[in-house]
């Protein structure tokens, strides 16, 4: 055993597992392939936090077979003192970008503070009382869903505050290609913080290790910035941050998620077009919350009377958006998780975006006036682009020079057989 250097992030990556895989089913219900999430591999890393007081941040997608991943660790004798929520909340039932209070959880009454209410980095007076954290949320792989966000202030505070880190790995819906912009940081906001485009196809596992690798983290967090992984703790043994990985994932799986990640993403349909219909949500269209199927679903009152018609109107997660009661024309994308495979073919798709500005009557109008699409873009051309008519084809094109350096980046912290 390697003696572990005082001050150095020691990465991880605990591979060891007694436990079954979970069979993971296609929506048919046959088997696809045995995919185990970090977190169900608990006998892996329940060692870890025995005899600890564990803060956890989770929300409705951190699930061990079925049970909530702080239910599963309570009944595992485990002391969990404080939870942290993300964007949507600990239940995931609050609006995209709604303000969330601090609160208790009614089933086990820990306390909860919400990282997207008054703060989104935690502090020394949130880790008061806190020997170890874990972080297991279920990401969707797309730079401008806030997860990986939340996950670089969690990591930063932890590295920060010395408190030791365990991030529970799960697989990425969207980790099987890699595309889009990537982000200018004369736009970074918390819808992007890192120079990386749209689809990165990492992990939250990888993700955060080429957050510490590169030293992407704050200053005072890369200062502990030794990226090691030969170093193996043990339960005894201090260390910075650990990674739990999958079992039985590659960049090639498809993996279908057994919870809902958000409110408006209801389907693995919507995920797979999510990073395609996002772009949407810079517009003065509907990006179809308030319908049956948002990013499956949107348009606006003014376009063509002869395209799919539908009415946004308040629901959970949605109780406020664009065009509510208003009789809106659009698109309709339906299909089987293949058929929307095979329509993406590992790619973002600018045609919805595209198509959509042809037939609105105000071009001058299309954007919203707070440039948000320059934001969800990662730069200030995007919105040019499609203004002056550029093909899909031109606008890839001029992605090509960030995205091949950023699969150089990518590849130094896959812990998964890669696509390519």
């Amino acid at each position: 055993m390697k003696k572990i250097i005082p001050g150095l992030i020691i990465l991880f990556i605990c591979n060891s597992s007694t436990a079954q895989p979970v069979l993971v089913k296609s929506e048919t219900g046959n088997p696809k392939s045995e995919i185990m999430p970090g977190a169900e591999r608990v006998e892996v890393y329940l060692p870890y936090l025995k005899g600890k007081s564990v803060a956890v941040f989770a929300n409705q997608t951190s699930v061990v077979n079925g049970i909530h991943l702080v239910d599963t660790l309570i009944s595992r004798g485990i002391n969990i003192v404080k939870i942290f929520s993300p964007e949507h909340g600990f239940r995931g039932t609050a609006d995209a970008g709604e303000h969330v209070t601090d609160a208790k959880d009614k089933k086990t009454g820990v306390p909860i503070v919400s990282l997207y209410g008054d703060h989104r980095k935690p502090t020394a007076a949130d880790f008061k009382g806190v020997d170890i954290l874990i972080f297991d949320i279920q990401d969707v792989g797309v730079r401008f869903y806030t997860y990986i966000s939340s996950l670089q202030y969690y990591l930063e505070a932890a590295l920060e505050n010395h408190k030791p880190l365990l991030i529970l790995d799960r697989p990425n819906p969207n980790g099987f290609y890699v595309d889009g912009p990537v982000l200018d940081m004369k736009y970074k906001s918390f819808i992007g913080m890192q120079p990386v485009p749209i689809v990165y196809g990492m992990t939250i596992g990888e993700y955060g290790l080429m957050l510490a690798g590169e030293n992407m983290l704050s200053a005072a967090a890369n200062t502990i910035n030794a990226y090691n992984i030969t170093t193996q703790p043990t339960a005894d043994t201090p260390f910075h941050v650990t990674v739990i990985k999958c079992k039985n994932y590659d960049h090639n799986s498809k993996y279908v998620l057994p919870v809902m990640p958000s409110p408006n993403l209801k389907t693995m349909q919507s995920i797979y077009l999510y990073p395609s219909t996002c772009f949407i949500e810079g517009t003065v269209m509907s990006e179809g919350r308030g319908t049956e199927a948002p990013f499956q679903i949107f348009g606006h009152p003014s376009l063509p009377k002869k395209l799919y018609a539908f009415t946004p109107k308040p629901n959970e997660g949605a109780k406020s958006s664009k065009c509510f009661y208003q009789l809106c024309y659009g698109w309709y994308i339906k299909g089987t998780n293949e058929e929307i495979l095979k329509t993406l073919n590992k790619k973002i798709q600018l045609k919805y975006i595209i198509e959509a500005y042809k037939l609105f009557p105000g071009k001058d109008s299309f954007f919203l006036k707070n440039n948000f699409i320059s934001k969800l873009a990662g730069n200030d051309i995007f919105q040019q682009q499609i203004k002056t008519g550029k093909t899909a084809a031109v606008i890839k094109k001029s992605w090509e020079p960030g995205l091949n350096a950023f699969k150089k980046i990518r590849k130094k912290y896959l812990l998964y057989k890669d696509f390519e």
